[in-house]
């Protein structure tokens, strides 16, 4: 096992990989911004690094800085979390010529997923089902029309580099794709640096359902197990279960397989996420993209099989085997995770603020994994996303039971929090039934 391990990011994911890594009797270095200095994941982790501003530009996507801290603290490796430069291969790829160890998929895997377009082919001449859609980008909105036409509207607009459910847009006829494609092209340039654009098939009533894979040190590519994502508001995860109430035992099976297939299309190593949409009436699922790093939502999967996978990763890192047999693994009840944000309930807009009062609840089967606590502030410098709320259960209705009780004894005041809309979900018969879909929380506003 490494020795010391650097972690480049901030909040609950931060405090999520120190607490595997401390237990682990690994050294731990932080490295935080000049806004987060009081936030908990500094205090716990063996040593913290101030890198600059707020701004994530001068501070946690400041690949320097970063290297800079590593090499200062005499740490070993780097695990990226999620966001910032979790999914950037220059950055990997200059962790890895720097002599550090880096936690995640190499730098060949990332560039070969970063791009939505490449990776679809990718995954087309590996087996796995891709949406109809452009094989090339379309450079121009004459492109991207005579793409639409083929596939038949309505058609989803995404930005080719784009990632996090940032850059899509939806477009029904021609007029809508001629004023959308101007748009996602420009956020794509602004945000990704490539306002290179992609033209698929949209779905209107589709689940996003994905598979957790772990890349072994022995070269195996391993699934374990889907999450349902299908709950979302503007294209980004609110909450997530395993395992998905929409998949049948033979539809699991082969959604699985093909997800191991696009792991091992890329040499893949370390954990990683298959994103599929579902046709719940066709039965069909599609490749959407591949996360070329830990998700958020990865404590659901954690639940449901017994396994750390920060410590799998870390192991897998450090060239070793990892904890259980990937030939009986084996899923134990069900389980839900709901994101607690900084944000209204109703429009979901951001709600910043000092936290005066932050009470978790407690209970069998309930977890939390936050990144604040009563006294920090939230700042308009980054991600709404709090804290996250897990529940395991022995099925399905049993987490639903425990997480509404959860939901209830989680107090936050100070920021805006959307706690209240997950009560309004939990009542929501469509969502408590298993049989909803990506528009149930537009149906609910």
């Amino acid at each position: 096992m490494l020795s010391s391990l650097l972690v480049a990011n901030r909040g609950e994911i931060a405090r999520r990989v120190i607490r595997t890594a401390n237990r682990l009797g690994v050294r731990t270095v932080a490295v935080h911004s000049d806004a987060d200095a009081d936030l908990p994941f500094v205090r716990e982790a063996t040593e913290a690094v101030p890198i600059g501003p707020a701004n994530p530009a001068e501070s946690y996507r400041n690949a320097e800085a970063v290297l800079a801290a590593a090499k200062a603290t005499g740490a070993e490796a780097i695990h990226p979390g999620y966001g910032f430069l979790s999914e950037n291969g220059a950055f990997a790829k200059a962790v890895i010529d720097n002599g550090l160890i880096w936690v995640g998929p190499g730098p060949d895997a990332i560039a070969a997923m970063g791009d939505k377009i490449n990776a679809r082919n990718l995954m087309a001449a590996a087996g796995v089902p891709v949406a109809p859609g452009t094989k090339d980008p379309a450079s121009s909105v004459e492109a991207a029309l005579d793409a639409a036409r083929e596939i038949g509207f309505p058609v989803m607009v995404k930005a080719a580099a784009g990632g996090g459910g940032m850059g899509m847009a939806v477009a029904g006829d021609a007029d809508r794709l001629r004023a959308e494609y101007d748009k996602v092209r420009t956020f794509a340039e602004r945000m990704f640096g490539d306002g290179s654009v992609l033209v698929e098939r949209y779905f209107p009533r589709v689940r996003h359902i994905e598979v957790q894979i772990l890349g072994l040190a022995d070269g195996r590519v391993v699934a374990l197990g889907e999450r349902e994502c299908s709950v979302q508001r503007r294209n980004q995860k609110l909450v997530e279960e395993t395992p998905s109430p929409a998949l049948s035992p033979q539809q699991r099976q082969e959604l699985l397989a093909a997800a191991v297939r696009a792991g091992e299309a890329v040499g893949y190593r370390n954990a990683g996420t298959v994103e599929c949409l579902f046709d719940p009436a066709a039965g069909q699922f599609f490749f959407l993209e591949m996360n070329t790093r830990l998700q958020v939502e990865h404590p659901i999967t954690e639940a449901v099989f017994g396994i750390d996978l920060v410590e799998q990763q870390l192991r897998v890192a450090s060239g070793l085997a990892p904890t259980f047999d990937p030939a009986a693994l084996t899923v134990t009840g069900h389980a839900i995770e709901v994101r607690v944000n900084a944000e209204d309930p109703k429009k979901f807009f951001p709600g910043p603020g000092a936290i005066t009062t932050w009470t978790e609840p407690t209970g069998d089967g309930v977890r939390v994994d936050a990144g604040y606590t009563a006294g920090n502030v939230v700042t308009q410098s980054y991600d709404s996303l709090m804290a996250k709320l897990i529940v395991h259960g022995t099925d399905r209705a049993d987490a639903l039971r425990k997480l509404r009780d959860a939901v209830t004894g989680f107090v936050v005041a100070g920021p805006k929090v959307n706690l209240p809309f997950f009560t309004e979900l939990l009542d929501n018969p469509e969502f408590v039934s298993g049989d909803y879909d990506t528009g149930i929380v537009g149906r609910m506003r």
